[in-house]
């Protein structure tokens, strides 16, 4: 019971404020030369959280945004505020080139895409049910890989271009019960480090986003799934204490304004970096590299 306690104030820590953190180095400070005029931009995922908040800011700067997402209705905000709704299921190959091939007839080009849809599903290793840990990786990873397939041929005629991958602090570290999630990150990741190396030779950037927990709908979904699990009496001690610990954290994180700010800066910035660590996650990014793996993990468990 120790070990569970100390485990859950580490969670805490860890996810929500990034250890020692202070408010002060909360907002991600990003300076550099800024690109000028308006960017033809298209971001997945555009009805809630990250997307929303960027796809406003973006709007608001003058740049022409498309944004695609599943939920029709809750996209339709983006059409009176001066951008453009897609209807977008990212799992959808036909809904996915349609969105783009009319982006291209309306715009005739494609400067920044952002890589954004996603949720996540938290479960244990061996019980999370098989098809619906297929359709994570279909919305988490093949979702992304379905949005370059259909971009990247345009910004390569271009010899011009962007794509922003927002990922995930987890992509660097794994918790229990987020196991599965952070895999289709670390998966992210992978791919984005190996597209930047293939189509820097056409003048197209790749820049991965990494935020921390953050308080934007996203737990809702993730602990419904959860709860509905159908695992083991052996687990539902933990699992009953993880959700309770990481429903706090996601309650108390920051809203979407920090990371939708470093998306804008990505999206605007002649030199941007290759990454951008965001809500108050630079922390515990800092002790994963600087920790030994032992060490690191103990540090969950309470072991220290």
């Amino acid at each position: 019971m120790k070990n569970l306690k100390s485990y859950l104030f580490s969670i805490g820590l860890a996810l929500l404020v990034g250890l020692s953190q202070n408010v002060a180095q909360a907002q991600t400070e990003i300076t550099g030369e800024r690109k000028e005029g308006a960017q033809v931009i298209i971001i997945t995922g555009t009805a809630s959280g990250f997307g929303k908040a960027a796809a406003e800011k973006l709007v608001a700067k003058g740049h022409i945004v498309y944004g695609g997402d599943i939920n029709v209705e809750g996209n339709k905000y983006l059409n009176d505020i001066g951008g453009h709704a897609l209807e977008m299921d990212v799992t959808d190959n036909a809904q996915v080139r349609a969105g783009i091939d009319r982006i291209i007839s309306e715009q005739g080009r494609i400067d920044v895409l952002i890589n954004n849809a996603g949720y996540g599903e938290f479960a244990t290793i061996e019980n999370i049910n098989i098809e619906d840990l297929k359709h994570q990786f279909d919305v988490n990873v093949f979702g992304y890989a379905r949005l370059q397939q259909a971009v990247l041929p345009h910004m390569r005629k271009q010899r011009s271009g962007r794509v922003i991958i927002v990922s995930s602090v987890i992509s660097k570290f794994s918790l229990p019960m987020l196991g599965w999630y952070a895999s289709t990150k670390h998966a992210l990741e992978g791919m984005a480090d190996a597209l930047r190396q293939e189509v820097a030779q056409f003048n197209i950037d790749v820049v991965k986003i990494q935020p921390g927990a953050a308080n934007t709908g996203f737990g809702a979904t993730a602990f419904a799934r959860l709860e509905q699990s159908n695992v083991p009496e052996d687990y539902r001690a933990m699992i009953d204490a993880s959700v309770k610990s990481l429903e706090n954290n996601f309650a108390s994180a920051p809203g979407a304004e920090d990371t939708a700010e470093t998306i804008v800066e990505a999206t605007e910035l002649v030199n941007p970096k290759i990454t951008y660590i965001t809500a108050n996650a630079d922390e515990i990014v800092r002790l994963r590299k600087e920790m030994s793996e032992e060490d690191f993990y103990k540090m969950f468990s309470g072991q220290q």
